[in-house]
C-alpha cells in the first residue's frame, strides 16, 4: 500500500532526529511506497493530526515512522516527524497482530 502525496515537507530538526536513530532520508521515503500499517496517533498532538506507521526500506528492514500530512499549493505532502527501524519484538509483535487481523477477516468473510 503506497500513500497518495504529492512528495515529502522536511523540517531540518525533525530529519536530524531521524538520522540519529540510524535511518536516512532515501530509506524513509521509501518506507513510504512500501507501507504495511497506517494508524491515527492522536495522542501525540493537539495542533495537528498525526499518524503512525509501519514500512519497510529497500532492504527489507521494517521502519516505524510518525508523520503528518501537509498541504502545500494544493498539494498533499508527508512531512515525517520521526523515524526509527524496529526492534525484533517489535517486528513479532506486529506479525502476530497482522496474522490475528487476517484470520479474523476470513471468519468473517465466511
Amino acid at each position: 500500500m503506497g500513500l497518495a502525496a504529492a512528495g515529502f515537507d522536511w523540517d531540518g530538526g525533525k530529519l536530524e532526529k531521524c538520522r540519529r536513530h540510524g535511518v536516512e532520508i532515501a530509506d524513509i521515503e521509501a518506507m513510504f511506497q512500501r507501507l504495511l500499517w497506517v494508524i491515527p496517533a492522536p495522542v501525540h498532538s493537539r495542533r495537528e493530526d498525526r499518524l503512525r506507521a509501519i514500512g519497510t526500506d529497500p532492504k527489507g528492514r521494517h521502519i516505524f515512522a510518525v508523520f503528518t500530512l501537509r498541504g502545500r499549493h494544493g498539494e498533499t505532502r508527508v512531512r515525517p516527524i520521526s523515524a526509527r527501524y524496529m526492534h525484533t519484538e517489535e517486528i513479532q509483535h506486529y506479525e502476530a497482530q497482522k496474522t490475528q487481523a487476517e484470520k479474523a477477516s476470513r471468519s468473517e468473510e465466511r
